[in-house]
């Protein structure tokens, strides 16, 4: 029996050309990427007391030769986005004699792509590392461990290991109320991992992480992760009054932002608990503005509704939206780029995530496109980049140039300087603060930076970033942190963009060539692999 291990922790690195980096945004307060690696300090609070966890993450630090010769296991997994490097892992530590556990959503969703680690954990760990950890005492050199999809109790998830990070170098920080998402999008994977019936955590588990962190020493912007926060109301609505009275006793150390569903925008009295607990932006799936491709795809929840005056509605409260946007489903009948402009425009949604439509793993999608025989071969491998890049893995219904060209005129628009700062004017005019942002280190320095940086992000930024910041000044000075935030990350997003499209470019004129060939389809015959848990 081993009474005691030491375990190497490595939080492989996301594919460079992303959307989600945040590179130079990271730059301007000295942090070295966005988000801190939540999965797996949860797991390392699983582990028993006695065994020693070291945590590496490629994104922020360098992995050495002394890590892998200190470690007795290795532990590894992510994302989709994180595929090659932890593929790279994997083969990494055999080639050492390492055993090496992999988990994580990406190989739980494909397993067979990681089947050269030692040990794979699949699903939520909460409830199987306790099987895991009592093969590793036995002596077992191998094994996978499956829980059962969107069924973990996570009133037992531990407090995760904050102390394991090194928190000055993310913009952000990670906690999780709740899992699961009670929609049935059609491309989305999240309800096939995590299951349509939300689970929460309890109002003390959430307190002692936040007191945690505190503890730390840490302040400033703290990410609920959650799937979609407002999943289930009645238990956020009992949530938020003690989350309210923990900030005002700790003079409002963190400001909250979350992912949610656009019908948040009908329930005031949440919106207020939310801005009242100091939560600041939320990301929201628009997808289209098309009411038949919401219908097709089962996001139902976009459809009856104004989309624009739902965003007012949530800039009025003093949360600011992030939106996702995607082009390529098969509902679209003809061009739908202008469209999708005028609805970004509209909402005056300054960073919106346009991608190609992407068939994940385990998905609706997936298993319809599969029936059709339209779904690429899968090679085991991700591109560079992420679905603004690497998306479209299916016979489209339309043009594949024109939905390309539909995507790169979207992108080159609202990118463009004018377009990106006039939305960034108007949600500074919209946005209600009722408090007022608490500077915390590093702020002012960060400003200046911005100051002489805004140029970088391409001609004609500068000028409109100051224009829209004197009309903030003006009209609304509260909002003035959250405009700063936003142009912070305009010196990512103006060259990502035109980066994307220097990419979708080339595929056009792959494609106009007759230099670009579909790869091979899958076949029917694999149907029944793809079947849901």
């Amino acid at each position: 029996m081993t009474d005691s291990c030491k375990i190497l922790m490595i939080f492989p690195l996301f594919n460079s050309g992303s959307f989600w980096n945040y590179r130079e945004a990271c730059e301007l307060t000295g942090a070295r990427y966005p988000a801190a690696p939540l999965g797996l300090i949860t797991v390392a609070a699983l582990l028993p007391e006695n065994w020693n966890v070291r945590l590496i993450n490629r994104n922020t630090e360098l992995l050495t030769e002394e890590d892998f010769a200190w470690a007795d296991m290795v532990m590894t997994g992510g994302m989709l986005p994180q595929r090659n490097d932890a593929l790279h892992i994997i083969e990494t530590c055999r080639a050492k004699g390492k055993p090496v556990v992999v988990g994580g959503p990406d190989v739980t969703s494909s397993p067979d792509i990681y089947k050269a680690a030692n040990f794979q954990v699949l699903g939520e760990a909460e409830e199987i590392m306790v099987n895991f950890i009592s093969a590793w005492r036995s002596g077992d050199t191998e094994g996978v461990f499956e829980a059962p999809m969107g069924k973990t109790d996570v009133t037992k998830s531990p407090l995760p290991r904050f102390d394991l990070l090194k928190l000055d170098q993310y913009l952000h920080v990670g906690i999780q109320f709740s899992r699961g998402c009670p929609f049935s999008c059609e491309f989305c994977d999240i309800i096939e991992l995590y299951g349509r019936v939300p689970r929460t955590k309890t109002t003390g588990q959430v307190m002692a992480e936040l007191e945690a962190l505190h503890a730390l020493g840490y302040r400033g912007h703290v990410d609920f992760v959650d799937d979609n926060l407002i999943g289930n109301k009645k238990a956020l609505r009992k949530f938020l009054p003690d989350l309210k009275r923990w900030q005002n006793e700790k003079r409002f150390p963190f400001e909250f932002s979350t992912e949610a569903s656009i019908n948040l925008a009908d329930d005031a009295e949440l919106l207020k608990d939310l801005a009242d607990s100091n939560f600041f932006a939320v990301f929201v799936g628009i997808e289209s503005p098309d009411t038949d491709t919401l219908v097709m795809t089962q996001k139902k929840q976009n459809t009856r509704r104004s989309l624009q005056q739902s965003i007012e509605t949530i800039h009025g409260a003093g949360i600011f939206v992030n939106a996702g946007f995607i082009v390529g489903f098969d509902s679209e009948k003809g061009s739908v780029a202008s469209g999708m402009i005028e609805c970004i425009e509209d909402t005056s949604i300054p960073v919106c995530m346009v991608g190609l439509l992407y068939a994940l793993p385990t998905t609706q999608l997936t298993r319809r496109l599969l029936a059709e025989e339209r779904l690429f071969v899968d090679d085991g491998q991700t591109q560079s980049g992420d679905q603004c890049t690497a998306g479209l893995n299916f016979e489209t219904s339309r043009s594949r140039r024109d939905v390309l060209d539909d995507y790169r005129t979207v992108l080159r628009t609202i990118y463009e300087p004018t377009a990106y700062f006039g939305r960034v004017r108007r949600l500074g005019r919209m946005l209600r603060r009722s408090r007022v942002h608490r500077m915390i280190k590093g702020d002012l320095r960060s400003f200046f930076r911005l100051l002489f940086r805004i140029h970088r992000a391409g001609p004609g930024s500068a000028g409109q970033f100051w224009r829209m910041l004197a009309d903030c000044a003006v009209h609304n000075p509260k909002a003035l942190p959250y405009v700063v935030m936003t142009s912070a990350l305009y010196l990512h997003l103006g060259p990502f963009a035109r980066q994307v499209i220097q990419e979708i470019d080339q595929e056009i004129l792959n494609i106009e060539q007759g230099r670009w060939q579909a790869p091979p389809l899958r076949k029917k015959a694999l149907e029944e692999e793809l079947q849901p848990a």
